[in-house]
């Protein structure tokens, strides 16, 4: 990440908490990453029916594909942490950049509220970091 984009993407994050402690205090230190523990990787098999034969049809190509279900995954808020965090490894891996997959979960605050726009965030920073330590590993 560069410092620009890590710059902005705290800047994000920083709006985000403001707004969800304005909403409602207790959503501030919400963590619900047990939800990945129940669910910590979807089945190969899964994966191919969503995103290989079945539903990989002409029109998008695989990271326009992954970008709109992080779209929609964020919108659906914490109930959709672990599948959101293995999305943006997939779409990632499909060529999005980092840059790419703030936006998109910024643009769904207007949708999903707030407090799913800023845990999608936090979701959205830990792969990156994630991400950046495998690169130099």
């Amino acid at each position: 990440m560069t410092d620009a984009f890590r710059q902005m993407f705290q800047q994000m994050l920083a709006q985000g908490q403001e707004m969800a402690r304005a909403f409602n205090p207790a959503l501030e230190h919400l963590d619900l990453r047990a939800f990945e523990k129940m669910i910590p990787t979807m089945p190969a098999e899964m994966l191919e029916m969503w995103f290989g034969k079945t539903f990989n049809r002409d029109g998008l190509d695989a990271k326009t594909r992954l970008l709109v279900t992080i779209a929609a995954l964020t919108v659906q808020g914490a109930h959709a942490e672990p599948q959101l965090r293995l999305t943006i490894r997939h779409a990632i891996e499909a060529g999005a950049k980092p840059r790419e997959i703030a936006e998109v979960i910024w643009q769904m605050g207007m949708f999903g509220g707030l407090p799913a726009m800023q845990k999608a965030l936090e979701i959205a920073q830990g792969v990156f970091t994630e991400s950046d330590r495998s690169e130099t590993a």
